[in-house]
């Protein structure tokens, strides 16, 4: 890799389209199923890039390149996304965006710590934008560039996971829906649930509902590719879009989060639903903005509409506290930005100094996942630090004493481990070990 690695950085480019730039139904169009990401990188690989990926999630769609001369990228890459919805590059490349250089490292960095997703600090996309890289590493398209760039944005989204609340969900948003369904239906393990359209607000909310007990979860999109994309990921059944009147009349439940701009539930329909149900109630949340129901079915008897913004009165005391943690993963990411870029100005770690690093950070964010509190996470990472190092340097000594002992001198080097060991055998007088960094006669 060149010493510079702002030039290196130059060369990043990226188009695409997600939930902000482009409608519900034109990001249906160009949906890429898991499978067909190697397609898409292949294709890639044809039009003469060394080094892409294709990221590819149920809100996005990117195609991020590394330039190898000076020419433009933008208008083959969306011509490739058109390609594959029937829709004109003008369309795509006017509902998609461009980013450049270092917009693109920002913007990488952002969409693997979850602070560019619909839902802020969404738990899934870490580990999506882990899979998509290996795909690209195992298809030979990932190169070293985009290597460094990766490995760079998930020890990022792991110090934004580990540090602040973003990844915590809206929680009073989510125990208001919970309530308000219990409220309704009592015992939620004898409710059925259907989530119509994909956003990720709904699915939180669909989900939460079954976690607290409804018995089934239905989806329902036009998108019959899709449906059976998020089933298989969520563990649900799914239905055509042509059966929501038939899926609505089986629905204690209804969590509606389509973003078209248009009805996906009318009063009509919800009238026939009551009346195949003989009047049981049914709960309609509306997640969508624009919304995805008639307004006018909260006025039905026996049908209880709530939208986002009734749901969010009760956790309007939970949003300062979500907004500073928003505020400070913006700065903890920029900080790890700086720190990137400032790598090649400083002397190269060597190669296991970073794996070495890259571990023991997996560790940590395994500890905080336990959730054990302070002292029971301090113990259990300082137990599974030494795990490895304890087997191995166990069974060097017992089959070579001889490598064992040497393993050992090693230890106490890299650790500077004699100074503090000797000194715990001299008496209490001479006072309490140096600290590691201290020029204790034995260190010299």
């Amino acid at each position: 890799m060149a010493a510079d690695l702002m030039d290196q950085t130059n060369r990043l480019f990226l188009v695409g389209i997600n939930q902000r730039s482009a409608a519900a139904d034109l990001r249906a169009r160009l949906f890429v199923e898991e499978p067909d990401v190697a397609a898409l990188l292949n294709e890639l690989r044809v039009l003469g890039f060394r080094e892409s990926m294709a990221i590819a999630t149920c809100e996005r769609l990117e195609l991020l390149a590394v330039r190898e001369d000076g020419k433009a990228l933008a208008e083959p890459l969306f011509q490739m996304m058109a390609a594959r919805s029937g829709l004109t590059p003008a369309e795509v490349a006017s509902a998609g965006y461009c980013h450049e250089g270092l917009a693109v490292l920002r913007h990488v960095f952002a969409v693997t710590a979850s602070l560019d997703s619909q839902m802020v600090g969404e738990s899934r996309v870490l580990g999506q934008m882990r899979a998509l890289h290996e795909l690209a590493a195992r298809q030979g398209m990932a190169g070293p560039l985009l290597d460094r760039v990766f490995q760079a944005a998930f020890a990022a989204a792991l110090r934004v996971r580990g540090e602040t609340a973003v990844a915590e969900p809206p929680v009073s948003l989510v125990t208001s829906a919970r309530q308000v369904a219990q409220d309704i239906h009592g015992d939620l393990r004898r409710c059925k649930a259907l989530l119509i359209g994909l956003g990720e607000m709904g699915e939180l909310l669909a989900g939460e509902l079954r976690e607290a007990g409804a018995e089934r979860l239905v989806l329902l999109h036009p998108s019959a590719a899709r449906s059976q994309a998020v089933a298989g990921r969520l563990k649900c059944h799914f239905r055509p879009w042509e059966e929501r009147q038939a899926a609505l009349i089986e629905a204690d439940l209804v969590v509606c989060d389509h973003g078209t701009g248009q009805c996906s539930v009318t009063r009509d329909m919800a009238v026939a639903a009551l009346k195949g149900r003989k009047q049981r109630p049914i709960f309609f949340i509306d997640a969508a903005v624009p919304g995805d129901i008639d307004p006018a079915v909260g006025d039905l008897p026996d049908a209880f509409l709530f939208d986002i913004e009734d749901l969010e009165k009760s956790a309007l005391k939970d949003r300062p506290s979500r907004d500073v943690a928003s505020a400070l993963a913006w700065q903890l990411l920029d900080e790890e930005l700086a720190a990137f870029l400032r790598q090649d100005a400083e002397p190269n770690s060597p190669p296991a100094i970073d794996a070495l690093r890259r571990y023991l950070e997996e560790l940590r964010q395994e500890v905080l996942d336990d959730g054990d509190g302070a002292d029971g996470a301090t113990r259990a990472l300082i137990d599974r630090l030494l795990q490895a190092p304890t087997g191995v340097l166990r069974a060097a000594l017992a089959e070579e004493p001889a490598r064992g002992e040497s393993l050992e001198q090693a230890l106490r080097q890299l650790f500077r481990l004699s100074a503090a060991v000797s000194s715990t055998t001299e008496s209490p007088d001479n006072g309490p070990p140096p600290p590691p960094n201290s020029s204790h006669e034995e260190d010299k």
